[in-house]
């Protein structure tokens, strides 16, 4: 498939196909660099734990090798890894509500995953945004699972309505109105911080 062209130069769908049909493993590592940052946020920003987040994407990347098979063309590449991990997250939400080990309310002193920003900040202006950024997190983890999710893949992730209601299997009206619910509940909860 990749006779003339670079791995790197590939889309993801082709590379996916490289790694079914000639267990190219370079085809694997080059997915894995795409999409590890991007589900890094993603997962975070839904679990709010770095180690579960860690965790989750190590799981997702797993699963995405011993079940590479399962993967169809008819779907985008993109769909097929974030319906995995955005599976593997709401499990772990499950599973530390039923341990009651997750407080929606607790104010630890979990910080964010921080993307390398390209721009400089002076120093003020750079604790004010990591402070706010801190106060979006604490309360997108108050949002609603239901709504948190696809807040987090539109706003966040910037993946397209149509792309959202493959993963979550709904319809676009449907995430349209969950992505609208969602923004009110966390415009609530942040419009003390755009009060300057």
């Amino acid at each position: 498939m990749a006779l003339n062209r670079n791995l790197t130069d590939l889309t993801d769908e082709e590379l996916i196909k490289e790694f079914q049909v000639s267990n190219t493993l370079d085809a694997y590592e080059i997915l894995v660099k795409r999409y590890k940052d991007p589900l890094m946020n993603f997962v975070f920003r839904f679990v709010g734990d770095r180690d579960a987040c860690t965790d989750i994407v190590q799981d997702t990347m797993i699963k995405f090798y011993l079940n590479k098979d399962s993967y169809r063309e008819f779907a985008k590449f993109s769909t097929w890894i974030y319906t995995i991990a955005g599976n593997l997250a709401k499990n772990e939400l499950k599973r530390r509500k039923r341990r009651n080990l997750f407080s929606i309310d607790n104010s630890d002193d979990e910080r964010s995953i921080q993307i390398e920003d390209k721009s400089f900040l002076a120093p003020d202006r750079s604790a004010d945004s990591e402070i706010k950024n801190e106060m979006i997190q604490r309360a997108l983890l108050r949002v609603k699972p239901v709504y948190r999710e696809v807040v987090i893949l539109r706003d966040i992730q910037s993946l397209s309505y149509e792309e959202i209601a493959d993963i979550k299997k709904l319809s676009i009206g449907t995430v349209k109105s969950r992505i609208n619910r969602g923004r009110t509940q966390l415009q609530k909860l942040l419009k003390h911080i755009y009060n300057e």
